[in-house]
């Protein structure tokens, strides 16, 4: 930028802003004001011409005169004179008030881009700059009209200076968020991605930026800048200080473009190309490296620059989560930054690794940094970083530590901010649920949640609680005790008082033999609490009242005496008042066979999406695709579905919809939930006492509050495969030509991300039982406009239809910007296959048609069922499987690092049992499992051999089916 020479100090400037700033009250400030546009006023009139210097000043002064919050109307052809003015202050002075007065819809926008444009092909490298400036600063529509065109010209031309490069690539960018319909980048693509090969780290920066955000929106266009991408970020990270002397940044070479670069890359899934993936593993394990160097300098500057680099580095290498060694090196490096004394670094550690703890290859290292986790939790200041604390207790738990964590967290919630309690009372609620292995933990667990924490437990929370009691018998009589005991506590939260009403009105009986918990002795502390309580918790109580005479007759009398009471018989409220009367009447009138009939026990709920879940989701806001915390699901977990569920109709009946117990009690494999309100408890509203209380959408039941309800019949819970059949058919080659492989990481793992582009990331999580499955797909939007038309369908070609039968349920043909829609997959295997089925997903977005197939991570070894052996009959049974046709072996070089523990890990997520202590040499590893199919069952025995020194493996699998032992042969040796 050329020099500014002390004649254009504008000293009349100087004056006039000293005056405002000595003014003593707004009322000189404006007079002031008033006074100096007269004078500019009658200067811009007047006959005689005024030169460059003057028009500068007087134009500087109105400048100054709107920045205070004045209006201005006169001064603007003026403005625009001087971008005509060969003076570099002059025509900047008219860039300046150009960009902060002028609007779009100016008479004078002709002449602006007139002059714009004339500037832009001078050939003036501080003109050029400036206009580009201008149209980046204005950013209308009517400018990217007007220069869209011109801008990636100059971008590329060969003659174009560095400095002007940078300003161009910019400006590009800045018309390509505010108008991207009108900046065409065909033809320019190939030429803007040769950018990232300039000399110039300026021109490269700037490029950088611009091609992410076109990446983003295009990424097939853009994808030949990975390469290019990675070989500059090499040759940054490999380089000392000193040779990039201009853009070393305290010691750390060209810090900004080097995030740059590793946020380009994140727009794109690992690079196919060995050469360049295996390029991109060493600049990203030498940025590590650099990491753990002794700093160069104790400057703050130092520091930042250096782990915002690494940050973005671990960014990358969650987001392309296939490399385990990598990803366990990041999670060590997080760690070391938990207890570091800068607050920001301690919450971007903490951020990062609930990530990192969704991935199968870094969670169990997550887990060993459980203990400073906590103590950050109970130590640390910042509320924030107490947040993400929490978040990552929750993604790191599992069924090795749910106690130890729900334990912490109950007892952090205590002492809570008020402002995160109702998320931590949820995340409590769901772990709990989803670990309970002893059903009396996950009682005794809500009940202290309530009695902690009971103003922020909403009514999903206790209602989850009562399902549980009423799915599982042997927890019925447990819950009765401990609700009892809870209630004796001279203040009870009003949440505890529902639960233990409807518990009591359930399975009183089940505590009533002890002379402690006699009928009576509940009764009387259940009614101690009425007079305490809001209207819909009366109800409830009623109702657990009239559940008492059934279950209780020696207290009839006693609870009649109540119900006939004034206070109930003519309540002010309509509900109490009606629930009084009819109770009342009907222990009078109804015989012993009536009232057992009438008031029998509740059945068990049917299956529902889990709201616990549901509103945490909501809480944290949409968007999030898929729930990475709920996708570590054990792989041996039940594959939920079974016979239907029916539900009683009778006229005589408090009836609800009954289903028979599943195997999964906590439901976040099927999305349980309760299907309808506890007889006993009172909905909010003076309506039915069927309410459908955890259902989003259907509006609740209208019925009279009375006992005798007729129950609608609830549909048929879903069995393994209800829903609609997607017919299998063929497909032409040419569109099977776009199908979208899927990675080979989904071979040993369930869940992760497996199709993203810029409209629609899938992900997916799945779990498998003997030769069932069943696939959650979720579909994220991820702009701001609605999928309109969407619909998707599973492709079995050839003889894969009738080796492997695929049922997708219906979906919404809605999702909205920026929400997930979840899709179910039931899977049933029929015989062994090779072949993956294609998901087809078709769907509006800004009236285009958009069409996406890929294949589904569904292969032979997810029917695998572990077995364990002793290792006599381990070699008992390899020595039945001799015949030539059985074995198959395969010796191969090792693509990933030979970790042992990394080994283990994907031997076990292959599905077999990995047997220790049974081959003769401890380095070799031995794994034996069952196929499940419909038709038969396939054993199969596994050694591995792995050779350090010469850096392979040796594969030997043996089975009764020589298709099985070639298919699993080939899916697992392509994983080391």
């Amino acid at each position: 930028m050329p020099a500014v020479s002390k004649g254009d100090g504008m000293r009349g400037l100087a004056v006039f802003i000293s005056d405002i700033r000595n003014c003593k009250s707004k009322e000189a400030e404006i007079k002031r004001i008033n006074k100096e546009l007269a004078n500019i006023r009658s200067k811009f009139k007047g006959d005689k011409a005024l030169d460059g210097y003057s028009k500068k000043k007087y134009v500087c002064k109105l400048l100054f005169i709107f920045l205070l919050g004045h209006d201005i109307d006169f001064g603007h052809m003026e403005a625009v004179n001087l971008l005509s003015s060969n003076k570099y202050t002059e025509k900047q002075i008219g860039y300046l008030f150009i960009s902060v007065l002028v609007n779009s819809n100016s008479d004078l926008i002709r002449l602006i881009n007139n002059a714009i444009k004339n500037d832009l092909a001078s050939r003036n490298p501080t003109f050029m700059n400036l206009a580009l400036h201008c149209i980046a600063n204005v950013g209308s529509r009517e400018m990217a009209e007007a220069f869209a065109a011109d801008v990636p010209r100059i971008l590329v031309a060969g003659d174009t200076m560095d400095s002007v490069k940078q300003s161009a690539a910019l400006c590009l960018l800045r018309l390509n968020r505010t108008s991207p319909d009108l900046v065409p980048m065909g033809e320019w693509t190939a030429r803007v991605v040769h950018l990232l090969n300039d000399q110039h780290l300026g021109v490269v920066t700037a490029a950088t930026s611009l091609i992410t955000t076109l990446a983003q929106k295009n990424p097939d266009d853009f994808k030949t800048s990975v390469s290019l991408a990675v070989a500059r970020l090499s040759r940054i990270v490999t380089s000392a200080s000193t040779d990039l002397q201009d853009y070393t940044y305290y010691f750390v070479a060209a810090p900004w473009l080097s995030v740059k670069l590793l946020r380009l890359l994140q727009c794109y899934p690992p690079p196919e190309d060995a050469a360049i993936r295996g390029r991109l593993t060493e600049c990203l394990e030498t940025i590590l490296n650099k990491a753990q160097e002794p700093p160069k300098s104790k400057k703050v500057q130092h520091s930042n620059a250096k782990n915002a680099v690494l940050f973005e580095a671990i960014s990358l290498i969650i987001h392309h989560d296939s490399e385990p060694t990598l990803l366990v090196r990041a999670c060590n490096q997080l760690g070391q930054f938990l207890q570091h004394r800068e607050t920001n670094l301690r919450y971007l550690a903490l951020e990062s690794m609930c990530t990192l703890a969704s991935s199968e290859f870094s969670h169990e290292a997550v887990k060993t940094h459980i203990e400073t986790v906590i103590n950050a939790l109970k130590t640390e200041r910042d509320v924030s970083v107490r947040q993400r604390a929490v978040d990552l207790l929750y993604a790191m738990c599992d069924r090795s530590n749910a106690k130890q964590i729900v334990a912490e967290m109950l007892s952090y919630l205590e002492t809570a901010d008020y402002s995160i309690r109702e998320e931590i009372v949820l995340k409590v609620a769901i772990l709990a649920e989803k670990y309970a292995v002893d059903y009396t933990w996950y009682v005794d667990t809500i009940l202290n949640l309530i009695r902690i924490a009971g103003d922020y437990v909403s009514e999903e929370v206790w209602y989850r609680v009562i399902q549980i009691v009423i799915n599982r018998d042997d927890v019925q009589g447990y819950a009765a005790k401990t609700v009892f005991e809870a209630l004796q506590a001279p203040a009870c939260h009003e949440n505890l008082v529902k639960v233990g009403g409807y518990i009591l009105g359930e399975f009183g009986n089940l505590i009533a033999g002890d002379p402690r918990s006699s009928p009576l002795v509940q009764f009387n502390l259940l009614h101690s609490k009425f007079h305490l309580c809001s209207v819909p918790t009366r109800a409830l109580l009623l109702s657990a009242y009239i559940k008492f005479i059934n279950l209780f007759p020696e207290v009839k009398g006693t609870i009649q005496e109540v119900l006939r009471s004034d206070s109930q018989l003519r309540n002010a409220d309509v509900e109490l008042q009606q629930r009084a009367v009819e109770y009342l009447r009907l222990s009078c009138v109804a015989s012993t066979d009536i009232l057992a009939t009438v008031l029998e026990e509740m059945p068990p709920f049917p299956e529902r999406e889990s709201s616990i879940l549901a509103k945490l989701k909501r809480k944290k806001g949409p968007g999030t695709v898929p729930d990475i915390e709920e996708n570590r699901k054990e792989r041996n977990a039940n594959v939920n579905g079974g016979p239907n569920h029916t539900s009683a109709t009778s006229n005589a009946k408090v009836a609800a919809p009954a289903a028979a117990s599943s195997t999964d009690l906590l439901g976040l494999g099927s999305s349980t939930s309760l299907n309808s309100t506890p007889p006993a408890a009172a909905p909010p509203t003076a309506a039915s006492l069927l309410v459908d209380v955890f259902s989003e959408n259907s509006p609740p039941v209208s019925a009279p509050a009375h006992i005798a309800v007729p129950a609608t019949a609830a549909p048929a819970a879903d069995d393994n495969f209800s829903s609609i059949t997607t017919k299998s058919f063929h497909v032409a080659e040419s569109i099977l030509a776009d199908v979208q492989e899927p990675t080979d990481k989904f071979v040993c793992k369930n869940n992760g991300v497996l199709y993203e582009n810029q409209l629609l990331q899938i992900g997916l999580k799945s779990e498998y039982r003997q030769n069932l499955g069943r696939m959650y797909v979720f579909f994220g939007n991820k702009t701001s406009t609605q999928f309109l038309n969407f619909a998707s369908n599973v492709v079995c070609q050839d003889t894969l239809a009738s080796q492997l039968n695929v049922h997708l349920k219906p979906v919404d043909p809605t999702v909205d910007g920026g929400a997930q829609l979840q899709q179910i997959i039931n899977i049933e295997c029929v015989s062994d296959f090779v072949e993956a089925p294609v998901l087809n997903i078709q769907f509006r977005y800004g009236g285009t048609l958009q069409n996406i197939a890929v294949k589904l991570p569904i292969t032979l070894n997810k029917f695998f069922q572990p077995t364990e052996m002793m290792s006599q009959d381990f070699f008992q049974r390899w020595k039945q499987l001799s015949a030539p046709q059985q074995e198959v072996q395969k010796i191969f070089k090792a693509k990933h690092s030979m970790d042992t523990e990394v080994t283990k890990a994907k031997i076990i997520g292959f599905g077999v049992a990995l047997l220790d202590g049974v081959d003769p040499n401890p380095s070799n590893f031995v794994g034996a499992g069952v196929i499940h199919t419909k038709t038969t069952q396939v054993g199969c025995l596994l050694r591995l051999e792995p050779n350090m020194q010469a850096q392979m493996y040796r594969l030997t699998l043996r089975t009764s089916r020589d298709t099985v032992s070639q298919r699993l042969c080939d899916l697992l040796s392509d994983q080391f």
